[in-house]
């Protein structure tokens, strides 16, 4: 049974409420490709004939809209200042085919929301998941309360790393704090930036052999994304890599990833 096809948590469960259909992206550190890796999938699932909303919730340092070349008219700063619902904040990004709830760049105030707004906000979104195949939650990079928060709405979290020790130690420690508050939560690991796909394997398994001995607990590799010069060209252009660059490595290795997925 896929994430998507699981009975959705009720607060009644004493849990707090979470979406199936919602697979948030994480990262222990910034600079991993998290942002790229979380639009380039949202396209590819619209690709696929999948209703798909990417959710920026980097609350701080939200660059959706940014690496898309977009200048949206609503954002998630309407929301939380109770001028719009969600539904009501998020446009449609006619070239890839999908819904955007974009951020709000540099509020502060926004990351700082108190818990039972930022409850409040998971729940709307939880809701708002009914709507759609799948909901593409872009997470801030670390640990702080936001994320925490917001990642516990998710059926399914993907931590993004690469091969470099402080992103696999940040890693390390994103994957801890989410099996902990969650010991049935769906984690899977992609490998950002590999120079091939045998020292992709190599990254994983390290990642994989301290959750082992320190967590007893497996994340599973959902791919290897190698490492390639078009992702930054087609990031500088603004433009989603699956349309302007399909026959390059990164295109199909996340190719191969929505394929896992669904």
């Amino acid at each position: 049974m896929s994430p998507a096809d699981k009975p959705r948590q009720t607060a009644a469960s004493g849990a707090a409420l979470k979406g199936p259909k919602i697979l948030a992206v994480a990262s222990g550190k910034g600079g991993v490709g998290k942002t790229w890796f979380s639009v380039t999938l949202a396209h590819g699932l619209s690709r696929m004939g999948k209703k798909v909303l990417l959710f920026d919730a980097d609350l701080g340092l939200a660059n959706v809209d940014i690496q898309l070349g977009l200048m949206p008219q609503r954002d998630l700063g309407g929301v939380i200042g109770g001028r719009l619902s969600l539904a009501q904040a998020k446009i449609h990004y006619d070239d890839g085919n999908f819904d955007i709830i974009a951020g709000r760049s540099g509020s502060g105030s926004l990351a700082t929301l108190p818990a039972n707004r930022l409850q409040s906000l998971g729940n709307e979104l939880v809701q708002l998941s009914d709507s759609y195949d799948r909901v593409v939650m872009d997470l801030g990079a670390g640990l702080d309360r936001t994320v925490r928060i917001l990642a516990s709405r998710a059926g399914q979290i993907v931590v993004v790393t690469t091969a470099e020790p402080t992103s696999l130690t940040d890693a390390y420690a994103f994957v801890k704090v989410a099996h902990q508050n969650d010991p049935n939560c769906d984690i899977s690991i992609v490998v950002n930036s590999a120079d091939s796909v045998n020292d992709g394997r190599k990254t994983y398994e390290t990642l994989r052999k301290a959750t082992m001995n320190f967590l007893k607990f497996e994340p599973a590799l959902l791919g290897i994304i190698r490492r390639d010069r078009k992702v930054i060209e087609s990031i500088r252009n603004q433009s989603p890599i699956l349309s302007r660059f399909p026959s390059t490595m990164a295109s199909s290795d996340m190719e191969a990833i929505v394929d896992k997925l669904l």
